[in-house]
């Protein structure tokens, strides 16, 4: 069986999370796309000839999930060239036997867009700040001005623009428990499974 979900969604809005739980209560594999502009961005070097030879170590790599790790993919995912050379690997892993649950920002809207589940999961920014300085620490009112930041150079980036696509179904996880937003997440895939 063929089957892609799709979450696209802001920084620290329950997305990866979601993707996760998802994989695991329908047996897909899953794939955080964004640990691989991670990955090129805290490689260093040429983002290009770091994303075309990217490898499964630099995906293990402990430093992913960092402040910084976040900005330098961000900063990565705006070359043309960088997303070309992560595109054939995504698509490839979305159209797996046995289905795929990919996370990311342009999942919905660029990678799969025949994807039988698109969800695009947010929060405020200010709910995505605390959830992000509770997982990194450091100063507040910096956290929340990084958020801004990324949030204004994902969703204004010429190519492949953070937003969600125009039949996904939109999830706020701004008032809702992780299990709530598992929840609504998973009632969506079960409904698109049974048709």
């Amino acid at each position: 069986m063929i089957f892609t979900v799709a979450i696209d969604g802001p920084a620290a809005a329950g997305k990866g999370t979601i993707s996760r739980a998802v994989a695991e209560r329908f047996g897909f594999a899953h794939l955080d796309t964004g640990a691989l502009y991670r990955a090129v961005g805290v490689k260093g070097g040429d983002p290009v000839a770091a994303a075309r030879g990217l490898t499964p170590a630099d995906l293990a790599r402990d430093d992913l999930r960092t402040l910084e790790a976040g900005q330098a993919a961000s900063k990565v995912a705006v070359i043309p060239e960088v997303r070309q050379a992560l595109l054939d690997f995504q698509r490839d892993f979305a159209r797996r036997a046995g289905g795929a649950v990919l996370d990311g920002r342009d999942i919905g809207t660029v990678i799969c867009p025949e994807a039988e589940v698109k969800l695009f999961v947010t929060a405020s920014p200010e709910v995505r700040a605390h959830r992000r300085w509770l997982e990194v620490g450091g100063d507040a009112a910096q956290v929340l001005a990084e958020v801004k930041e990324r949030d204004a150079r994902d969703m204004t980036r010429a190519d492949a623009p953070l937003k969600p696509a125009a039949d996904a179904v939109v999830i706020d996880t701004s008032r809702l428990s992780i299990e709530e937003a598992i929840a609504a997440a998973c009632a969506v895939v079960s409904e698109r499974l049974c048709k």
